[in-house]
């Protein structure tokens, strides 16, 4: 079984990436067990989506330190969820921060290179996507989510390759979006040395 956590904040689109990872899956013929929890706000509260993939899955909750992978949308979520990866996991993640509400309502130091610099330095394998390059190449910051999952094929971390989520993508996204996903997808590929 492998596992993979999505964080980000409301709006970024990680209930989307989540969902797109499980059709993957199951195109494959895996089993697929996706569940998310969201913050005090739908847009700027924290959202967490867990999604696990195999032969069997008894839960679709990943517990504290089984996360095969971690697609953080933005760097201070990527952190708060750490402890979720395991100690050999791969974190994905996006530099641009975007301070959650529960941040901005504790007053809090919101650094994204700080907290990039701390996943760097706790994390063996950590792959940082540009954001403001993907909004430059796709056409929207919108792109960011497939983009992160991109990497994340191409990264072989889930047993998933490119084509697995380009079906997926096909299929779950509307056709007006359609080419900035494909190139979300391609540009998250990319940032993955081979």
């Amino acid at each position: 079984m492998r596992s993979c956590l999505l964080c980000g904040v409301g709006g970024q689109g990680t209930v989307l990436a989540s969902r797109i990872i499980a059709a993957a899956a199951m195109e494959r013929g895996l089993f697929a067990r996706t569940a998310e929890t969201i913050g005090m706000a739908q847009r700027g509260g924290c959202v967490v989506s867990h999604v696990r993939i195999g032969e069997q899955v008894p839960s679709p909750l990943i517990p504290p330190g089984q996360a095969d992978a971690l697609l953080g949308f933005e760097p201070g979520e990527t952190v708060r969820n750490l402890k979720y990866l395991k100690p050999d996991g791969v974190v994905i993640v996006g530099n641009r921060a975007v301070q959650p509400v529960t941040a901005a309502l504790a007053g809090m130091d919101y650094n994204a290179e700080t907290m990039l610099d701390y996943l760097k330095s706790h994390v063996k394998t950590c792959i940082v996507l540009d954001t403001d390059e993907i909004t430059r190449s796709c056409g929207s910051p919108k792109a960011l989510n497939v983009a992160l999952v991109g990497a994340m094929a191409r990264s072989g971390v889930m047993g998933l390759d490119a084509k697995d989520i380009e079906t997926a993508v096909r299929a779950r996204v509307k056709p007006r979006f359609l080419d900035m996903n494909l190139k979300a997808l391609q540009y998250g590929a990319d940032c993955v040395r081979g």
